[in-house]
Order: C-alpha cells, then structure tokens, then sequence
C-alpha cells in the first residue's frame, strides 16, 4: 500500500516564467472569467513564487504548484511535478 499526505491544500497548474534564482522559480497562473456586464471572457494572471528542490524546470515549463508554509517573504509555495516540457 502507497502513503499519499492528505492535504487540504491549493493547487494551481501555470507555466515557468523565470528559473534565474537558486531553488526558486516564478509560476504565471492564467484564468478566464466573464465580464459581469458586457459577457466577455477576459484572462487574468498572477505570478507566484515557488520552491524548486532539483532545480529542474526551464523558462516554458508547464508546471503544477501546491501550497505549502512560508519559505521565505514571497514564497509559500512549492513545484510538484512537472506535467510538460518546454518546447
């Protein structure tokens, strides 16, 4: 039998948009939402910072991040896995 953590944490998917620190990358996270008045799908994003452990993703990386406690002032979370590569 596999132990999985039981975790109530978020998690977000978005795509690395600078690896130039140690152990840490920066994660934009896209989402549709609909103007409330005219109806139009408009994107919004938002960077995080996240912990990069290996030190394996690259600029273009599609990644899934999760919530974790405070590492730093900025960054409070962390790369899970990584779900495509850059081309």
């Amino acid at each position: 039998m596999s132990e999985q953590k039981l975790t109530n944490s978020k998690t977000r998917i978005g795509i690395v948009s600078s690896d130039s620190m140690q152990k840490t990358i920066t994660v934009v996270v896209e989402r549709r939402l609909r103007h409330p008045i005219y109806g139009k799908f408009v994107k919004k994003s938002k960077k995080f910072m996240a912990h990069d452990e290996t030190e394996q993703c690259n600029v273009g990386d599609l990644v899934k991040i999760q919530e974790t406690r405070p590492l730093s002032k900025r960054k409070c979370w962390e790369m899970i896995e990584i779900l495509e590569r850059a081309k």
